[in-house]
């Protein structure tokens, strides 16, 4: 219980205040004024006033807000430094900034995982790396680490090459001859179909390898990466919102969770996790759903193509729709939260 709290606040306290300093950076480099730029939600512990910002440390530590001035049109008392009186184009920058701050946030994660670390990467030698229980291949007494030497007498060099002639086979059993440490012994066995891979499949894995690439290697890797977890989640987002299956959303308790079960695995596990939260935070920010910055954007494009602001009236009829959208999608993910944490679901 205290690791999935530690973890939820650990994660979800860095990923809203990587998005805050977004808004707060370029809010200051277009000239708008800052009041306070806070750490943390609730009663003050520390804060310290500079220029013309208050920066505050406040006791519950679950990401930060900015107060920038001039948000409401009839609330400001900035002047031409208010949000509301910049120029379009730089309110636009300062609303993009938090989603675009959590998009970048993933790259330098995986960047810094894979500069120390390393990137394990699948290797192309003909070597199991993990034989699955009740699968053809442990049934017949292969294990983790056997090198395949030929398939059916066909001569094997390569992952690649074992993978293709065991699919050749077609389900029709299969003769493997084995190199396990000094000896070579020889299995046969049936290949499986598998719905999921949609091909023949005797239940094994490849070995893997870790290397540690140079600076501009880890860096266009986390680029990729980021690039590959982008392109998953928009396929997934394209079912909630076309499809309405909200089956996978999670909840803040999902999240807690998760947090939770990966960080048991460790400090790396649980920084893929935050930088896979980061890149969800950041797509769904830019929903064109007038509660989120992405809806924001819209409603400035419309300002820049009518040449002047959309009225109070309907602006609010706006924010009502937006929000009930969002309580829509928190509802449904609080449920599949009950029901997967209380239920077993």
């Amino acid at each position: 219980m205290v690791l999935t709290l530690a973890a939820a606040i650990f994660v979800l306290g860095i990923l809203v205040l990587v998005h805050e300093l977004g808004h707060f950076v370029t809010a200051k480099m277009t000239g708008m004024r800052v009041d306070e730029f806070s750490i943390g939600f609730g009663p003050v512990l520390a804060s310290m006033v500079f220029g013309e910002t208050l920066y505050s440390l406040r006791c519950i530590p679950l990401g930060g807000y900015n107060s920038i001035a001039g948000m409401l049109p009839e609330e400001n008392d900035a002047g031409v430094r208010g949000f509301c009186e910049r120029p379009i184009l730089s309110r636009m920058i300062v609303m993009l900034a938090g989603a675009a701050m959590n998009l970048i946030l993933p790259i330098v994660i995986f960047f810094g995982i894979y500069a120390t670390v390393g990137v394990t990467t699948v290797s192309p030698e003909p070597v199991f790396g993990k034989v699955m229980e009740g699968q053809p291949a442990a049934e017949a007494g292969l294990l983790a680490g056997d090198r395949v030497l030929a398939v059916d007498g066909r001569k094997v060099t390569s992952w690649t090459e074992f993978t293709r002639l065991v699919a050749a086979a077609s389900g029709s059993p299969v003769t493997l001859d084995i190199a396990r440490g000094g000896e070579q012994l020889t299995a046969t066995m049936t290949p499986r179909y598998n719905a999921e891979e949609k091909r023949m499949l005797i239940g094994v894995t490849s070995a893997t390898v870790r290397k540690h690439p140079g600076p501009v290697e880890a860096a266009g890797l986390a680029v990729q990466q980021t690039g590959n977890i982008i392109h998953r989640m928009l396929d997934n987002l394209y079912r909630v919102l076309l499809e309405l299956s909200g089956q996978d959303l999670a909840g803040p308790i999902g999240v807690a969770q998760m947090a939770g079960q990966v960080a048991e695995r460790g400090l790396i596990p649980l920084l893929n996790f935050m930088a896979f939260l980061s890149l969800n935070l950041g797509i769904v920010n830019l929903i064109p759903i007038p509660a989120l910055d992405g809806g924001r954007v819209v409603v400035l494009f419309v300002e820049a193509v009518r040449g002047e602001p959309l009225g109070t009236r309907s602006l609010a009829y706006l924010q009502y729709v937006g929000v009930a959208f969002l309580l829509l999608l928190m509802i449904l993910a609080t449920k599949n939260d009950v029901v997967r944490v209380f239920l077993g679901g």
